[in-house]
């Protein structure tokens, strides 16, 4: 096995499992047959094993082929990125920041934890939502710069990601104001009788808040389970029910959304991460939003 292999080998390999024959890729390449084998064999030679095994009329991935094209995928996507990401720079000057914010966050939460960036200048935010887990994969890609998330990364995991603690945020129950007066009389135990909005069990806290119903002696009378806390705070704003709710976003619940504070939730928190590629944390924005927040706690 030689020390060093071609990435334009890699590159062939690579289009090959995609269309999963050697004809399919010279098509796709516009080359010969022969010269795309010749390519991928030249690989197999130089890695000292076998990518490939015959599967019907096409070919199939061996282990050691399916452990290149995990590193072959993470390369050469985001190579085909290349193009978009330095047009971007040219056409938009400044300090790009793109987070991922998992469907779990509080998004009354989102805007506190990204105020110690929003003051640059020229900052080009970029703010997308999705699943947790399939996040943490567009931050191994290194498509996000950071995933503000309501866990940590999890341990055991292929990905080297690193995980810092922004602090927690009490929680709270609101109602709308035709709710208010008899939320309060008798709470916790009036949420028994009124509708309650809750958010989903993938949420974090939601294991926390079962646990507190369980501990108080409730049973509350459940109309509504939300994925996105800010579309819960909005169902709760039009009267549906009574919900909880971080209470680092209570200023916009309370004179945006005239919601009213009924009672605190003892003992549960929604806690907050920054997730990032770097132990010692290199983006500028990032730096700032962790030491900042890190720095309240």
């Amino acid at each position: 096995m030689s020390g060093n292999f071609s990435y334009r080998h890699l590159y062939y390999f690579w289009v090959v499992a995609r269309e999963g024959s050697v004809t399919g890729a010279a098509a796709r390449l516009g080359m010969a047959i022969q010269t795309v084998s010749a390519q991928v064999h030249a690989l197999e030679r130089d890695l000292g094993y076998a990518l490939f095994k015959p599967a019907g009329r096409g070919l199939a991935l061996t282990e050691a082929g399916q452990a290149a094209l995990g590193q072959a995928e993470q390369i050469f996507q985001l190579g085909e990125r290349l193009p978009e990401l330095v047009r971007d720079a040219a056409s938009q000057p400044g300090l790009r920041l793109a987070v991922g914010i998992s469907d779990g966050v509080s998004k009354l939460a989102t805007h506190r934890l990204l105020r110690p960036a929003l003051a640059h200048e020229n900052l080009h935010l970029v703010c997308l939502e999705d699943e947790f887990d399939d996040l943490l994969g567009d931050l191994a890609l290194h498509r996000l710069d950071l995933v503000l998330a309501d866990r940590p990364a999890p341990t055991g995991s292929n990905l080297k990601l690193y995980s810092h603690a922004l602090g927690a945020s009490g929680i709270a129950w609101y109602a709308p104001p035709a709710l208010q007066a008899q939320a309060r009389r008798g709470f916790p135990h009036s949420l028994s009788r009124l509708p309650v909005l809750l958010p989903t069990r993938h949420v974090s806290a939601r294991a926390q808040l079962d646990q507190w119903f369980e501990r108080h002696g409730v049973k509350p009378k459940i109309t509504g389970e939300f994925e996105d806390s800010a579309m819960l705070a909005t169902f709760g704003a039009a009267g549906l029910g009574v919900f909880p709710a971080a209470e680092i976003g209570e200023k916009s619940l309370t004179e945006q959304q005239g919601l009213r504070r009924i009672g605190i939730c003892d003992g549960v928190e929604e806690r907050f991460y920054a997730i990032g590629t770097e132990r010692k944390v290199a983006h500028p924005l990032v730096q700032r939003i962790i030491e900042t927040r890190a720095g309240r706690n």
